[in-house]
């Protein structure tokens, strides 16, 4: 273990400099945010199980020809990206993607999933909820204006933006889903994740599923 003044000294010393977040990004008008469901996660981000509390969240990111905007799925039992989808648009159809996208891959049992968010239009809209509420799955949603509620998801786009993207420049939506599909490999395999024990996403969903 490495305490932090002797990393900012290492950090002076090769002449590093951390990348700080840039500006807030505002998304076009997609409509307005609405209350569906209360916050029932009440940031309990250390569940002691897979596939029983899943986050959902959009960002952006800027190519050359315009936007591109990534929904994530994230499983909080193992911190790993369970479902993503990329899209030129920050609508409900690339919510409902990630999430098609993480059913897909995990296949969990919806009757014991919560599924929780902000209180974005995406996730909001009629679509979305009533994709929900078929499968069966639990709706939450933080307070409003409080991303502290959602703060794992917010956190893995620092570490997406910080770590790959905020040095790069991309030519077009094409570009932008390359490098965001490799970092998303490289977190759920590769990254030591300190919240759980500084095993990778996937080492601690292994270590889940063989105790379940």
């Amino acid at each position: 273990k490495v305490g932090v003044y002797a990393i900012a000294t290492v950090m002076k010393n090769l002449g590093l400099k951390a990348i700080r977040p840039k500006k807030k990004h505002y998304y076009p008008n997609t409509g307005d945010e609405h209350v569906y469901a209360p916050n029932l996660l009440k940031r309990q981000f250390n569940p002691t199980t897979y596939n029983t509390h899943w986050v959902g969240d959009i960002t952006y990111i800027k190519s050359h020809q315009g936007w591109s905007y990534l929904a994530c799925v994230l499983d909080l039992g193992t911190k790993e990206i369970v479902g993503y989808a990329l899209s030129s648009q920050p609508n409900a159809a690339l919510a409902t993607a990630a999430l098609n996208n993480a059913l897909q891959r995990q296949r969990p049992n919806t009757q014991e999933l919560m599924f929780h968010s902000d209180q974005g239009c995406q996730y909001s809209a009629n679509v979305f909820r009533e994709k929900l509420k078929h499968l069966g799955i639990e709706q939450s949603m933080s307070r409003r204006g409080n991303c502290w509620d959602n703060a794992v998801m917010e956190r893995f786009f620092r570490s997406l933006k910080t770590e790959r993207l905020n040095h790069l420049a991309f030519i077009n939506h094409s570009s932008v889903v390359s490098v965001v599909e490799q970092y998303i490999q490289f977190y759920n395999y590769k990254r030591r994740h300190s919240a759980i024990d500084y095993k990778t996403p996937h080492q601690k969903y292994n270590e889940l599923k063989k105790a379940a």
